[in-house]
C-alpha cells in the first residue's frame, strides 16, 4: 500500500473513485486528500499499477472512518479489499464505514458489525459498518 498524493489524479486512480462516487465529484473528493488535514488515500499496487484505493478520515489517534473503497472490475473477488482493511488494522482499532445495501455483505465477510440507519435518503437505506480490533 502507498499514499497516493500526487497534485493530477492518475487515469487508475480517478476510475476507481467513479466506481464510489459520481463523475462531477471525484476531482473535489480528490482534492479533499491531498489536503494536510485528517484524510488519506492509499493505493494497492500490483505490477506498478494502482488496482485498488482506499480513502479514509482519521478521526482519532486510533479510529478511522472508510471514506472511499474501490477495487478495479477485473481484479476484484480476489481478496484485495480484504488486504486493504487489513492494512488499516494495523493502525487502527475501530475502523468504521457507512454504505448501502450493496456493499454490506463485504464488510460482513471481513468481521464488521452492520446496523441499519434507516433510509437516509427517500428510499435508500443506509448502513453503519463498525470493526473493532
Amino acid at each position: 500500500m502507498k499514499i497516493i498524493n500526487s497534485k493530477t489524479i492518475q487515469p487508475s486512480v480517478r476510475e476507481l473513485l467513479l466506481f464510489v462516487t459520481s463523475d462531477i465529484k471525484v476531482d473535489f473528493e480528490y482534492q479533499i486528500y491531498l489536503k494536510p488535514l485528517n484524510r488519506k488515500l492509499f493505493g494497492f499496487e500490483l505490477q506498478g499499477e494502482i488496482i485498488g484505493c482506499i480513502g479514509i478520515e482519521k478521526i482519532r489517534f486510533n479510529e478511522c472512518v472508510i471514506k472511499h473503497i474501490a477495487v478495479s472490475l477485473e481484479h476484484r473477488g480476489k481478496g484485495i479489499g480484504s488486504r486493504m482493511i487489513e492494512f488499516l488494522s494495523e493502525e487502527f482499532t475501530l475502523i468504521t464505514a457507512e454504505t448501502d445495501k450493496d456493499a454490506i455483505d463485504f464488510y460482513r465477510k471481513y468481521g464488521f458489525s452492520i446496523t441499519s440507519l434507516g433510509e437516509k435518503y427517500p428510499g435508500v437505506e443506509r448502513f453503519l459498518c463498525e470493526y473493532k480490533t
